[in-house]
Formats: structure tokens, C-alpha cells, sequence
């Protein structure tokens, strides 16, 4: 792990590193000595680790909240270089869909191919942010919706250092697979009720399948973007109930 450059805003210290060769930025409140939680947040497909809302939200769970807040770059994103077998499947995807096929389907396939690479990568990048003495090995929370829903869900039903989660704007296409029934820690679950991506019944199927004894589905009207202004505020009560 190298750090790259530090720089400050509003008392929050935003701190990029490179784990490897995998871009990542940390964020915590200017002068954090010892142990606090810390959330792992997982970007929307198209963005990147510092995408304005991943960023808003990170600051809000800094300030208010004082954790630590960890991002990087998923394959083919941000700084990471251009992928061809990903950007080709792209694009055979978008053809699919244009042509009529489902999407939630090709989405998840999709998802699925890049958290094979991504979960063995994020449990390093616990390990690696968990040594610093400003985050120290407290509890661990997971953010992420849309594309880092479909990325979360394996990660959090295999890291059991995750102790709550927050997703949504994703789906359970295939009724086969299993993933979902093995996340059993607290669960908040966005869903947007005219979701024009992911079908609603698909998006209630995920949230039924988590095994979380302490799961709440967080459901407004509105398309896949339209996740309420108020949204950082109720996933911050969320994990201060389940990480302090």
C-alpha cells in the first residue's frame, strides 16, 4: 500500500492510495487517532471510487458519524486501465437489450464475472486499510447500490468482517442462485418502485432471499437514479445502530 497524495476539506482528510495496482481513496475525520468503524463503499457502473455521490456520502459518514470510509476502482473503471473482454461484453450486453432481450439477466451475468475479481480484492484492501493506526481493526460496514449492489452481495456473503450493509438497485434474476442466502448480518435494502433497469419483482426477490434476521426494504417511487436526497442520512443512522 502507497500513499499517494493527502489533501483536506471541511475537517475530512481524503487520503489516495494505491493497493498494488489497484486505485483507492480513503477517507476519515482530520486528526483520527485510534480504532473506529470503518465502510467499505462499492461505485455505480459507469463511475469510479471518487464519484460525486460515492464522495458526498463518504464525507457525510466522516463528519457525522466519525468512520472511516474506504473506495477503489472496480476493473475497468476509474484509473484502471481499459479492459477489451469486459468493454466487449458491454457492448454484446447493450446489443442484447436493444434488441429486446431482459437486462437484469445480462446485468447480473455481468456483475457476477467482475466479483470474482473484486471480493478477493476488497478483502485486501480491509486488511491492508485495517493496519493503519488512524482506522485500526474495528467493525466493518458495506454501501453500495446498482452495480455495487451486484459486487456487494458476494462480497458481504463472503467477508465476515462485515458486520452490516446497506444495498439496493439490483436484483435476483436467477432464483438459482444462492449468494443472497448466505448474508445474514443486518441488511437496509434501496429499492426504487419504477426501477426502469431492474424489475421490480426481480429487486424484491433479493431482498427476500437475505437470510438477515434485521433486514428493512427501504422502497420510493421513481426510476434507477432517483434514490432520495435523505438517503446518507438514514444509511447513517443504519450503521451507527449496527457499528457502534
Amino acid at each position: 500500500m502507497r500513499f499517494l497524495s493527502r489533501s483536506l476539506s471541511d475537517g475530512v482528510s481524503e487520503e489516495l492510495i494505491s493497493f498494488g495496482a489497484l486505485p483507492g481513496v480513503l477517507w476519515t475525520r482530520e486528526g483520527s487517532v485510534g480504532t473506529r468503524p470503518l465502510i467499505l463503499m462499492g461505485h455505480g457502473g459507469g463511475q469510479h471510487k471518487k464519484a460525486p455521490d460515492i464522495t458526498r456520502r463518504a464525507h457525510h459518514f466522516v463528519t457525522e458519524g466519525d468512520f472511516a470510509v474506504v473506495a477503489v476502482d472496480v476493473p475497468g473503471h476509474g484509473d484502471r486501465p481499459t479492459e477489451e473482454a469486459l468493454d466487449r461484453l458491454a457492448g454484446e450486453n447493450r446489443a442484447r437489450i436493444d434488441a429486446g432481450e431482459a437486462p437484469a439477466p445480462l446485468i447480473a451475468g455481468f456483475q457476477a464475472m467482475v466479483a470474482r475479481r473484486t471480493v478477493p480484492e476488497w478483502r485486501a484492501v480491509l486488511d491492508a486499510v485495517q493496519r493503519l493506526d488512524h482506522v485500526g481493526a474495528g467493525p466493518v460496514g458495506y454501501w453500495g447500490v446498482s452495480l455495487g449492489c451486484g459486487l456487494g452481495v458476494p462480497f458481504v456473503a463472503a467477508e465476515p468482517r462485515v458486520r452490516a450493509a446497506v444495498l439496493g438497485l439490483g436484483g435476483l434474476p436467477d432464483p438459482r442462485d444462492d449468494t443472497a442466502s448466505r448474508i445474514t448480518v443486518p441488511v437496509e435494502f434501496l429499492l426504487q418502485w419504477d426501477d426502469e433497469r431492474v424489475p421490480r419483482a426481480d429487486g424484491l426477490a433479493l431482498f427476500d432471499a437475505f437470510a438477515s434476521a434485521d433486514k428493512t426494504l427501504r422502497a420510493h417511487p421513481g426510476r434507477h437514479a432517483g434514490i432520495p436526497e435523505r438517503e446518507p442520512a438514514d444509511a447513517l443512522a443504519f450503521f451507527s445502530r449496527h457499528l457502534r
